[in-house]
């Protein structure tokens, strides 16, 4: 255990930041799996509604850093591509 005060303070950051990343990563996964069982039941008016949700949560998680901003990028396009293959 820390001594310092501000490895303290570092310690109880770091515990909130993670938990937030943890919400963040798990709305993403729920509602990406939403989108991709929309696909699967080809409802794409149903699915396109969800990819808007889809891809505002990941762009959030970019730009928070909880995830790469490329790699945020990268699956919002793969997701887009599957949503442009049900047409």
């Amino acid at each position: 255990m820390a001594n310092i005060k501000s490895a303290k303070k570092r310690i109880l950051v770091i515990e909130k930041k993670t938990l937030q990343n943890k919400s963040r990563k798990s709305a993403i996964k729920t509602a990406e799996k939403k989108f991709l069982a929309a696909i699967e039941a080809g409802n794409k008016e149903e699915a396109a509604v969800l990819f808007n949700d889809v891809q505002k949560l990941i762009a959030k998680a970019g730009a928070k850093k909880t995830v790469h901003k490329k790699a945020a990028s990268r699956k919002v396009s793969r997701l887009q591509t599957r949503l442009n293959k049900m047409a």
